[in-house]
């Protein structure tokens, strides 16, 4: 039977990257909420994120967007970044805001849209450089409305060309990482709605292409576990976008909808080996906390992860696959449930304080008074929101 105590060491190695858009302004389709304290400024918004991890041990990364989080001086960023105890992440790119890309960008009908589009992701690369990045991930609002208003296969075409043309400044020490998503803004059809679309993509430009899971982005229904176990063995997992949903891509607290779910992700996210660095699978969040405070729901997210993580490595692996090979379908699935059900809090509260860290992390921010400290600070400039 796996003990708490044999699996701390692969805890200690959770690594989960936080958004840097998760702590400006954001709301639902309809309205963006401001906060009192909301950063103004890509250093503002590194500051929050260092909260994270201080409190978690969780979250040594930040990921970055561009145009969003643009500067003049990079240096400036990755000392600041330094100084308050974070390094720089992912950068993900932008081709959906621009008037230009109405029509789509990387599979735009029109040359000249592609080659801006194109020049945007060879601008985020430059930045990579500059800050040490590993990353480069690209999301499409790219598709249609209506049938008949584009030609769908050429448009994959021009995709496949335009990534083609990007992947080539792509360093040896970096990845182009695809997202895929299954509608909105585009409803007829969208460029690249699903794994598989997104697996032929970078599967066609080379080792260093890989595929990024977002976990919002999926139809009801869709067993999203079993395409990590896919892309686990196809070697082309690149990396998660976690957050939960109810209904569509609601971009909400992961765990907060399912966690059985995420229970079940994180599962095969172990059977394929996805915690080993090796493996190079990142783990990231992506959401937007519309109502509650940006950092507590960051910490809430990254405990979530932490939670599951430790359930799924308390899983009896010769146990259940005993199970499997006897045919033992109930025994096989209790051996699941029972670690889904295991409460691991008590147990990752004192492995906390052993390594230094609040039992209750939640609680010691909200008793350190930092978002009453910011919300004095932060007062006049421009809060940074979705599209600043």
């Amino acid at each position: 039977m796996t003990t708490f105590a044999s699996i701390t060491d692969q805890l200690a190695q959770q690594a989960i990257e936080v958004p840097s858009w998760a702590y400006g302004n954001s709301g639902t389709r309809f309205r963006v909420f401001g906060t009192p304290g909301t950063p103004r400024t890509v250093f503002e918004k590194l500051a929050d994120a260092a909260q994270v991890n201080a409190y978690t041990g969780l979250a040594p990364k930040v990921a970055l967007h561009y145009p969003w989080d643009r500067v003049d001086n990079w240096a400036e960023v990755v000392d600041y970044a330094a100084e308050v105890g974070v390094g720089l992440g992912t950068v993900n790119s932008n081709t959906f805001q621009d008037a230009e890309y109405k029509f789509g960008s990387l599979a735009h009908h029109d040359a000249a849209v592609r080659q801006k589009a194109i020049d945007h992701h060879l601008e985020c690369i430059d930045v990579m450089n500059q800050i040490g990045s590993q990353d480069l991930k690209i999301w499409l609002a790219d598709g249609t409305n209506y049938p008949g208003q584009g030609d769908i296969r050429r448009r994959q075409d021009w995709l496949a060309d335009s990534l083609a043309k990007i992947y080539a400044h792509i360093g040896e020490d970096q990845r182009l990482v695809l997202e895929y998503k299954f509608f909105e803004p585009s409803f007829y059809h969208t460029d690249v709605p699903d794994w598989g679309t997104s697996y032929t993509q970078v599967a066609a430009l080379g080792e260093r292409a890989v595929v990024c899971l977002d976990t919002g982005h999926h139809a009801p229904g869709t067993n999203i576990e079993f395409i990590v176990a896919q892309l686990l063995r196809l070697g082309k997992l690149g990396s998660f976008d976690f957050n939960s949903r109810f209904y569509a891509d609601d971009d909400l607290i992961v765990g907060a909808a399912d966690p059985f779910q995420l229970f079940r992700i994180l599962w095969e996210v172990r059977r394929g080996n996805g915690f080993a660095p090796e493996t190079g699978v990142a783990f990231m969040l992506d959401q937007c906390h519309n109502i509650e405070d940006k950092i507590p729901g960051q910490i809430r997210s990254v405990l979530n992860v932490q939670e599951m993580t430790a359930r799924v490595l308390l899983v009896d692996t010769e146990a259940l696959e005993a199970a499997q090979v006897a045919g033992d379908v109930l025994g096989a699935n209790a051996i699941l449930m029972d670690a889904f059900y295991t409460d691991v809090r008590p147990d990752l509260a004192a492995w906390r304080e052993s390594r230094g860290f609040p039992a209750d992390p939640m609680k010691a921010f909200a008793d350190s008074g930092y978002l009453a400290k910011i919300a004095e600070e932060r007062v006049g400039g421009v809060q940074a929101g979705w599209g600043a």
